[in-house]
């Protein structure tokens, strides 16, 4: 007789994890609120389907936050792995510029969630949509508004982080874990922009304006990449990816100071002795020309430097290596990409199963733990879902 598997939630995480647990075993069941499955996962599209990261393994793995929790999930199922799978099911992908991963061009972000669907219909997964989740009952029973409870041999919950509520992702089951006495985390901000007082007069001329080709650092944590300049204050992939670093200091009420690398390809040195050994007339025509930093560089520089700064070389270099910027704050949380916090990672076990609830599992973005953009977070919903399928699997394997 088949052993019945409850999943609740509809997001990545739990279409792979339906995906691939044994037909021949399982009896499985998907549990979703809204009307259709995979709204998270569609509006991750909007902006170019980026599924997840070419970067090799040992350093994808140090991109996540705690990265020794989830080491093994990624390991087991990689994005290589990904790739392989999406390929079997008709969805070839190919490494941008960036070294990101997306559906070659012509296949949208709703082909790619049908192609998944399909692999759920042949292998007679049911899909129940408009069942929201409300709690547990006696004998662990699961409750759902106005539909009759279940109870199943297993219940794995993937119901996302606390933010983009309008996919349904908002984080409100967090308190019903922490009644039942499930030690969780409370949400935060990740992946999302980070608060500045800009002068004004840099602000008018500035907003909107790119910081290519930067770095930024926090603590001992320094991550290259791009940022925007805007009204509120700093966003993109390189202030993103500090947002645990960030976050641990505004947690503190301490001072947050980053410190922004304009040119992350020289030394200071180098800078240095391009400064003094300049010919032009004038600094900024010197930072130009011979350091080849761009408007809303230079801007920066002349916005926080005094002139006195501004014009010695010997102090302008450094100011161009780790140029410091205040953060008041983070955006609101249902403005960011993604959400720390959720189930404590200690509540579970290495296969996620709920210490408290033996086979209950938690996985994705409900649990705390945090990844940059650029496919990392999609690659952890996936590969946890595998990799619990997998464990599933092999319990009952004759």
């Amino acid at each position: 007789m088949k052993q019945t598997v409850a999943i609740i939630g509809g997001g990545p995480a739990a279409l792979i994890l339906a995906a691939f647990l044994d037909q021949q075993q399982f009896e499985v069941t998907i549990y979703e609120k809204n009307k259709t499955v995979g709204r998270k996962f569609l509006v991750a599209g909007k902006g170019g389907f980026n599924l997840t990261h070419s970067e090799p393994l040992p350093a994808f793995t140090e991109r996540y936050t705690p990265a020794s929790f989830l080491q093994p999930a990624l390991t087991h199922f990689s994005n290589e792995h990904l790739r392989q799978w999406l390929d079997s099911i008709d969805i070839p992908t190919f490494v941008g510029s960036s070294k990101r991963v997306y559906p070659i061009k012509g296949i949208k972000p709703i082909e790619v969630l049908q192609k998944i669907l399909a692999v759920l219909e042949e292998k007679k997964v049911t899909v129940l949509t408009d069942h929201t989740w409300t709690g547990w009952g006696t004998d662990n029973t699961l409750l759902f508004a106005e539909q009759t409870p279940v109870k199943a041999d297993y219940t794995v919950f993937a119901l996302g982080g606390g933010s983009w509520k309008v996919t349904g992702s908002d984080g409100s089951w967090l308190p019903i874990f922490a009644k039942k006495g499930i030690a969780t985390v409370p949400f935060k901000p990740a992946n999302c922009a980070y608060q500045i007082d800009w002068p004004a007069a840099f602000l008018a001329k500035n907003e909107g304006q790119p910081l290519k080709n930067i770095a930024i650092s926090c603590e001992h944590n320094t991550k290259k990449g791009e940022a925007v300049i805007t009204r509120f204050g700093l966003e993109g992939n390189a202030i993103y990816a500090l947002s645990p670093q960030i976050q641990a200091q505004l947690d503190k009420g301490q001072k947050t100071i980053v410190f922004l690398d304009l040119k992350p390809m020289f030394t200071e040195e180098d800078i240095l002795q391009r400064l003094l050994s300049s010919r032009e007339k004038t600094m900024t025509s010197t930072l130009r020309r011979g350091i080849k930093l761009g408007s809303a560089q230079l801007d920066l520089l002349h916005a926080f430097l005094s002139k006195e700064d501004y014009l010695t070389p010997q102090k302008l270099a450094p100011n161009i290596k780790r140029l410091p910027l205040t953060i008041l704050g983070s955006a609101p949380l249902d403005e960011a990409i993604s959400t720390s916090g959720g189930i404590a990672l200690n509540a579970m076990d290495a296969h996620f199963e709920l210490s408290q609830m033996p086979q209950t599992f938690c996985i994705g973005e409900m649990q705390d733990w945090n990844a940059p953009t650029g496919g990392y977070l999609l690659q952890a919903c996936f590969s946890m879902g595998v990799f619990l399928a997998d464990h599933l699997n092999g319990r009952f394997a004759s």
